[in-house]
């Protein structure tokens, strides 16, 4: 049997000395996800389209007294991706963790649904998902060690009458290349998990949420009775990113109030 140490019970949260990549680090969610990495101790790179935002995300990182580094990103286009990682590597010569965060959502009823915004909610949530991690993986493959955690949905595991006709399948491609990434890297001591989040309030869902009416559909159906916040993302992502889950691949923890327990 082995032995549990008090010093391996106190580090088991502890993120000094790793190196973090969040994609779509500068909306609500990847901000949060971002201080929470910096408060235990990683170093972070902020990746987003918009450099401006990036900027904004780097500043309260650096609160926290981490080095923070903005690296403007288009992860649906696998050259960015690629100098991406490139860069990264130069900078601190490894990663230790990944988050995909980048994401959009587009809500029509399915049948009239524009084909162009279901393809561009598949380019960046699934094929975007899939660049990253393709090309952190090969790095922690080299490495052998890496904790990769993509960002799914309540949406990926049941659908809803909010015209989710391209998101909730969008996530649910997450949920199973997630897996699938799990048991084909975990020879090389990679972990891959997800965490699915129901609806929370950021300013891209802020339209729905002051619906009372549509707010009310979402709301019926989370036990807890509430919309999340993105700080009700910072323990899960912390916990994924740690040595605490060390044991734990191929998962999708739900965050979502009880939404998925009935």
């Amino acid at each position: 049997m082995h032995e549990i140490s008090e010093s391996f019970i106190k580090n088991l949260f502890n993120l000094e000395g790793k190196v973090a990549i969040v994609t779509g680090g500068a909306g609500a969610l990847g901000e949060s996800i971002c201080e929470g990495l910096a408060a235990y101790g990683a170093d972070i790179v902020v990746t987003g389209r918009t450099i401006k935002t990036l900027d904004e995300a780097v500043a309260k990182i650096q609160k926290y007294g981490r080095k923070a580094v903005a690296i403007p990103c288009d992860v649906s286009k696998e050259a960015d991706v690629i100098k991406l990682v490139e860069a990264v590597k130069a900078q601190f010569g490894k990663i230790d963790i990944l988050f995909t965060v980048a994401g959009i959502a587009k809500r029509f009823p399915a049948e009239d649904f524009p084909v162009e915004d279901f393809d561009q909610v598949m380019d960046i949530n699934v094929r975007g998902t899939f660049l990253c991690c393709k090309h952190v993986g090969r790095v922690m493959k080299e490495q052998k060690h890496g904790k990769i955690i993509t960002i799914s949905s309540v949406r990926g595991f049941a659908g809803h009458p909010g015209g989710y006709a391209a998101y909730g399948p969008s996530k649910a491609a997450v949920d199973l290349l997630t897996k699938q990434l799990a048991t084909e890297w975990a020879k090389y001591s990679i972990t891959v998990n997800a965490i699915a989040p129901t609806i929370f309030w950021t300013p891209l869902t802020q339209q729905v949420l002051e619906d009372e009416k549509l707010k009310k559909v979402f709301l019926d159906r989370i036990p807890l009775g509430r919309a999340a916040t993105p700080q009700d993302m910072v323990g899960a992502s912390v916990y994924m990113a740690s040595a605490a889950s060390d044991f734990i691949t191929g998962q999708i923890l739900y965050v979502d109030g009880g939404c998925t327990a009935g």
